[in-house]
């Protein structure tokens, strides 16, 4: 762990505490930074499969479905 010094927005950090159910800042960064961590990761992981779907083809036959039954109403 290290130790840094920094200015924290209050009204964020009480509304982060409060909805995380946490008592401390620290709890709370840590509790953000890891949540932020885990979306980009997540993010990163999702996008590897839509490209992999690309790859074979899947994005399109799955656009043109929606397309034709769009407008087969």
């Amino acid at each position: 762990m290290s130790v840094t010094q920094v200015d924290i927005d209050d009204d964020a950090l009480e509304r982060a505490t409060t909805l995380a159910r946490v008592r401390t800042t620290k709890e709370a960064v840590n509790l953000a930074l890891r949540f932020y961590v885990e979306q980009q990761e997540r993010a990163t992981r999702i996008s590897r499969h839509f490209e992999r779907a690309r790859e074979w083809g899947a994005v399109e036959d799955a656009e043109r479905l929606h397309h034709a039954e769009k407008h087969s109403r």
